[in-house]
């Protein structure tokens, strides 16, 4: 009994503290871009960075790092040796490999009000994806398209992979 409420002490500790960052970062990252502050809100952050990544706000790319907030509409951009792991507010997480465009069009992310949808757009390189609460609650909700079609998600793990159409 003691261990859980330890347990339960430090996730609370742990979530006033994430929330806070996902706060700071949030509000540092939008008075950059007025632009951003019109978009639909945070919906996640960067996790993990290896070489050439970056997102592209408002038509100008931006270097990725971890911490980074995210939000819908960002284009994620990879060069050769380039990828990003990034951790949606549901817990979905994602990671992009070299030479990769992907971008989140659409997500809702509110299960108190039956409103869950991820619904994202990879145009070329590679996809990794482990699904959180919103593929667990509502799996019609999720979907990734692709130039010659759209995956639904039905699982919890996948791996996309779109080629150049000059390969």
């Amino acid at each position: 009994m003691k261990k859980s409420k330890r347990l339960a002490a430090a996730s609370a500790t742990f979530g006033a503290r994430h929330r806070a960052i996902e706060l700071l970062f949030g509000a540092v990252f939008c008075l950059g871009s007025p632009a951003a502050l019109a978009q639909d809100g945070l919906i996640g952050f960067v996790k993990t960075v290896q070489a050439e990544a970056s997102l592209i706000v408002d038509g100008k790319p931006i270097k990725a790092v971890p911490g980074m907030p995210l939000q819908t509409g960002f284009v994620i951009k990879t060069g050769p040796h380039g990828s990003l792991g990034m951790t949606l507010r549901d817990n979905t997480m994602m990671s992009v490999g070299p030479n990769t465009e992907f971008m989140v069009e659409q997500y809702l992310y509110s299960p108190g009000n039956g409103e869950l949808k991820l619904w994202a757009r990879l145009s070329r390189g590679t996809l990794q994806y482990v699904s959180g609460v919103i593929a667990k609650l509502k799996p019609e909700g999720v979907a990734i398209r692709i130039p010659t079609g759209v995956v639904g998600v039905r699982g919890t793990q996948f791996l996309l992979m779109v080629e150049d159409e000059k390969s």
